[in-house]
């Protein structure tokens, strides 16, 4: 994460911005009103899709469960 303020943002906008695209960089900018976050699309599409995901009931207890699967808990899948 890279913090600045908005000042140095407006100044190097270009390269936070880049930053944020081609390293997923988040960058906190600080303000006197508060903070901002500027992230990437890509990587708020995959925060929209996990609070999704993690909003269906029973769903999270199924990832884990995918996670914490071991190859001889796995059945072949045949289309």
């Amino acid at each position: 994460m890279t913090n600045t303020n908005a000042t140095n943002l407006r100044r190097n906008l270009f390269e936070y911005l880049n930053s944020a695209i081609e390293f997923n960089d988040i960058i906190n900018v600080n303000t006197k009103k508060g903070n901002a976050v500027i992230l990437s699309e890509q990587e708020y599409n995959g925060l929209m899709e996990t609070l999704y995901l993690c909003s269906i009931p029973g769903m999270k207890k199924r990832l884990e469960d995918g996670l914490n699967a071991t190859i001889e808990d796995c059945v072949e899948f045949k289309w």
